[in-house]
């Protein structure tokens, strides 16, 4: 049965109407980069439960509605989940008694997609500023909808948008290398899928202390970083051993953005091949996903030595502006990194709970 008003997509008509309302509710407005359509169907093939709203059979809203085990055990309590939700300013009382209904009186999440730790949230301000992959933009009535309707938030944070600079800013004493045997390791295209578990295993490390994070899979990469190989710039994607042994990392990618929201997110083999002909063009803005160092070698000036050779590579590759995915504002450390660079915050960042405890 549907939770109140919403109908669960069951036909491919179903899936294309649930893929189409971002095309309407963002038509012409470049700032939204949508999800892959190939993400989104992959999802609808694990069983994934997305939902619709319709008025006179057009759609209105959207929205996911599942559940984590994990996450479930990690906030120690049972919790609806919710994403990829997106609505007309007009049908969010109904689409919010939806979720709430599905939720049968459990605390609500989101909107998270598929998991707080992957991809989600709602901006709350910077609404002049375009979106990029990985990242969420939306209208300032979304923000303003979620509290309307008794939503609180959580984990707010802040995207960042940094220049390149032109001259080092991080600094690290190269006797060290040696000393500690330290080795910096670089993406390899030929490598990847070999380089990937080495990757998993210092991020789970890395984020075990957040409230949202959840482990991550090796399913769960493989379905993140599908394609990587062949986007992958080689000097962005950096990891660093000690001993041998896995401590930090740092993974950006070049910035399609703009391509994928002119596509409105069907990057079907057409678009693949136009892509490939023209992704020189996107050497020149990139984003960083995600960073980190294991919890016994945090403080150590680990994450600086990175953020040099980072920069290095960006510079080197013709970069000229850095953006980067959400860093929570209890986090301080990463943040100071962008403010040395010379960034700013791009977008306010936050999820919304409701009846939370």
């Amino acid at each position: 049965m549907s939770p109140g008003s919403l109908s669960r997509v069951e036909t491919r008509r179903d899936l294309r109407d649930f893929l189409a309302l971002t095309d309407r509710l963002y038509a012409g407005d470049e700032r939204f980069v949508p999800p892959l359509h190939a993400t989104v169907r992959a999802w609808q093939r694990r069983g994934v439960p997305m939902y619709v709203l319709r008025r006179g059979g057009r759609v209105v809203a959207r929205t996911t509605l599942h559940t984590d085990a994990a996450l479930d055990a990690r906030l120690g309590r049972a919790t609806q989940l919710f994403g990829l939700t997106e609505f007309a300013e007009e049908a969010a009382q109904e689409l919010f008694d939806g979720i709430a209904a599905a939720g049968g009186g459990r605390p609500l999440f989101g909107p998270v997609s598929l998991l707080p730790n992957q991809a989600g949230g709602v901006i709350t301000s910077g609404f002049a500023e375009r979106g990029f992959i990985d990242s969420a933009w939306n209208p300032p009535y979304y923000p303003a909808a979620y509290e309307a309707h008794g939503f609180t938030r959580r984990f707010e944070s802040d995207t960042w948008i940094c220049p390149v600079p032109e001259q080092p800013v991080f600094a690290f004493d190269d006797v060290r290398l040696p000393a500690e045997e330290l080795r910096v390791h670089r993406g390899d295209r030929r490598r990847v899928m070999e380089q990937l578990p080495i990757l998993r295993e210092m991020l789970n490390a890395s984020f075990a202390s957040l409230g949202y994070y959840t482990p991550i899979s090796a399913e769960q990469l493989a379905e993140q970083t599908d394609g990587l190989a062949y986007l992958l710039d080689e000097a962005l994607l950096l990891y660093l051993t000690k001993a041998d042994r896995p401590i930090a990392f740092v993974l950006c990618l070049p910035d399609i953005s703009t391509f994928v929201a002119r596509i409105r997110g069907n990057l079907h083999p057409l678009n693949q091949l136009r892509l490939l002909a023209t992704r020189s063009r996107f050497r020149r803005e990139a984003v960083l996903i995600v960073k980190g160092t294991i919890p016994d070698e945090q403080g150590r000036g680990y994450m600086r030595l990175l953020s040099r050779e980072l920069h290095d590579g960006l510079r080197r590759g013709g970069y000229h502006t850095l953006r980067s995915t959400y860093v929570e504002r209890t986090n301080p450390g990463s943040a100071a990194q962008y403010t040395a660079m010379g960034g700013r915050p791009l977008h306010g960042y936050t999820f919304y709970a409701k009846d939370f405890v």
